[in-house]
């Protein structure tokens, strides 16, 4: 009998073992790769954990800003690992994530702005309170995409989001953060920010893209975007495409396959971009080389944007870079590698790891996305 019930518990930990891989194929050779979806998700709760408690990131009411690199990933990329994992239900980051959130987007007038003109510089109120409602409101349809109707908290994110739009000189886009870091706080990020706007409406539940109450707030953003499109960088065109697939009429099919074309010229030979290529021409503070090697960044977004665009699954250059980023993870701490474009940075720096958190979330993005079909 104890034979018997020792191969049951072999049994039982090799089918928890490879519960913990997911399977893709190289494009070239047909060989299996396998990521490890339980180390990605460890890592993301890891960090989100360290983000609540770093006392750099808490602000006013006993609450933390969130961020680009660190928590939107997360926000992203859980919802989907949940599924993948056969997880049931939100753990206790993901509530106190939540709770933050509906916490500030509640009680909007009494909080603080994340950085102020006072403590700051000049315009960094209206930037962070347009950066705000656009993150908080992308957030939380994040987490009710799959619900049939949208919390009255995410509707007063969406209140607080369109009150903050801009109107007279850049009508339809939103004040948004500008310290001169690249990719998603520099002079240009302005138009990033509205992209993550129209893709908040877009994934939120109950077509609310559809409301009626919005289409002039719509309407104005999609405006501002074609406006702008022929001068932004490629990162913010690749987020561009990914709102263009949530909302019609933000992009014409000829500038969607305009730029799935481009970027499909700068795979590298192993199925990777580089993050360097994506955002034009950029000089670190320290005067240190750019990385031109490919990244998990550069990677995950543009394969998950790919995805997004209906580009086919057969499409090969599709599958390559699915395959690097199934076979670049790393495997003993579960991240995707990725860089600064600011300076290089030391493992002892708070930032160290900024780029390699938004590496993971879209790189999870990109292969649940993949492992779903």
């Amino acid at each position: 009998m104890n034979v018997i019930v020792r191969k049951i518990a072999l049994i039982a930990n090799v089918t928890l073992a490879v519960s913990a891989f997911a399977l893709t194929f190289r494009a070239e050779t047909g060989e299996p790769i396998t990521w490890n979806k339980k180390a990605a998700a460890a890592y993301l709760d890891d960090r989100q954990t360290w983000w609540i408690n770093w006392p750099a990131a808490a602000r006013d009411h006993q609450t933390f800003c969130v961020s680009c690199h660190t928590v939107l990933p997360y926000a992203l990329a859980r919802p989907p690992l949940h599924s993948a994992l056969g997880e049931t239900g939100l753990s206790a980051i993901d509530r106190k994530l939540l709770d933050n959130v509906a916490k500030r987007v509640l009680a909007w007038n009494d909080m603080q702005p994340f950085y102020s003109d006072e403590k700051v510089g000049p315009d960094k109120t209206p930037q962070s309170r347009g950066t705000e409602s656009i993150l908080n409101a992308l957030i939380l349809s994040s987490y009710e995409a799959q619900k049939a109707q949208a919390s009255a908290t995410l509707a007063k994110a969406f209140s607080n989001m369109w009150g903050q739009q801009r109107t007279g000189e850049k009508k339809g886009s939103w004040n948004w953060l500008n310290f001169h870091t690249q990719p998603w706080e520099a002079p240009d990020s302005q138009y990033y920010g509205s992209t993550l706007a129209a893709i908040a409406v877009g994934m939120a539940p109950n077509n609310y893209r559809s409301s009626p109450a919005i289409q002039p707030n719509l309407q104005s953003l999609r405006e501002f975007l074609q406006r702008g499109y022929a001068t932004q960088p490629r990162n913010n065109k690749l987020f561009l495409l990914w709102a263009s697939a949530k909302i019609p009429g933000i992009l014409t099919l000829a500038q969607q396959q305009s730029i799935v074309s481009d970027v499909l010229t700068l795979q590298h030979e192993d199925g990777g971009w580089s993050l360097s290529s994506l955002v034009g021409p950029w000089k670190r503070e320290d005067n240190t080389a750019l990385e031109t090697k490919s990244d998990g960044y550069a990677t995950g977004v543009i394969a998950f944007v790919l995805e997004q665009s209906n580009v086919p699954r057969d499409n090969v250059q599709l599958k390559k870079s699915l395959a690097w980023l199934a076979s670049n993870q790393d495997r003993s701490q579960g991240l995707w590698p990725a860089y600064s474009l600011n300076k290089q940075r030391t493992p002892d720096a708070d930032a160290y790891l900024f780029m390699s958190d938004a590496a993971t979330g879209y790189a999870v993005l990109a292969l649940t996305q993949q492992r779903a079909d």
